[in-house]
């Protein structure tokens, strides 16, 4: 799948991928991550009456980088996801965001950029500002360099559980291994992980769409407190909540597991019938 974007600052692509024929389900990853790290490989959305779209977003896997090094606002991430709905979907989409990603779908919706059948926001970010849990320049400059080992024992805070430690290393070197440019990826970690929340808190309430919100617990996950997670659903009415059980690894990480949670979601709500 490919996106083709002429803006004010020029010109860039968007690469992704399609599988499956129903409701367009749309994934859109966190910062630094890629497509590939919604659903992990897991097809089973698209087994089950869905067409499952995932891209990455500017900068990052195989996308081009933006035309110019600052322009990775969530306005323009925004704009992007606004492109790849139009080129995709013929009925409202079902948008699954993680972290970076799941600002963003909620930042569509709101704005009616993009008509959404509903919302999965996995591990979203805090809606009031915190101190940088990471390095984050440093990290930039390991990204920019190519050492992948650095980036990736930067990337892990030191909150991190040490049974979950190795594990995350793997997971997150193997993440930014898939990057076909870094130094962008490096641009869009600058930008992204400073800028405000492109939607103010007091706007939730009026959301009318299904949503549901997926946390995880902080000892594998201390970037995405559980906290941050259960006061956005807190504020959205209606808005189911999940959480892997006690012990078990978040479901962001299960792709498996996290496609049951989507399709039972959209079971629940009736919104497999509007892809047909």
């Amino acid at each position: 799948m490919v996106v083709a974007r002429r803006t004010a600052l020029g010109e860039l692509v968007l690469r992704g991928e399609a599988f499956g024929e129903g409701l367009p389900v749309v994934g859109l990853h966190g910062l630094t991550a890629t497509r590939r790290n919604v659903f992990h490989g897991s097809l089973l959305l698209a087994r089950s009456g869905t067409r499952l779209v995932t891209y990455d977003a500017r900068g990052h896997g195989d996308s081009d980088p933006a035309p110019r090094r600052d322009a990775y606002s969530y306005d323009e991430l925004v704009d992007d996801l606004e492109a790849v709905v139009a080129t995709v979907a013929r009925t409202p989409p079902l948008l699954v965001g993680v972290s970076m990603g799941a600002a963003t779908a909620l930042a569509a919706a709101l704005r009616s950029q993009v008509e959404a059948a509903g919302l999965v926001l996995v591990t979203p970010p805090a809606l009031s500002r915190r101190d940088e849990p990471i390095p984050v320049d440093e990290l930039a400059a390991a990204l920019e360099v190519g050492d992948l080992d650095r980036a990736a024992s930067l990337a892990l805070p030191a909150a991190l559980a040490p049974r979950w430690r190795a594990v995350a290393h793997a997971a997150v070197r193997q993440r930014f291994a898939r990057h076909r440019q870094p130094r962008a990826v490096a641009d869009a970690l600058r930008v992204v992980s400073r800028s405000p929340l492109p939607f103010a808190a007091g706007d939730l309430a009026r959301l009318e769409l299904p949503v549901l919100v997926v946390g995880s617990r902080d000892d594998a996950d201390p970037l995405h407190p559980l906290a941050d997670a259960r006061e956005l659903a807190a504020a959205i009415p209606a808005a189911e909540f999940l959480v892997e059980d006690e012990g078990r690894s978040p479901l962001a990480w299960q792709g498996a597991q996290l496609a049951r949670a989507v399709l039972a979601f959209a079971e629940r709500h009736g919104l497999l019938s509007r892809g047909r």
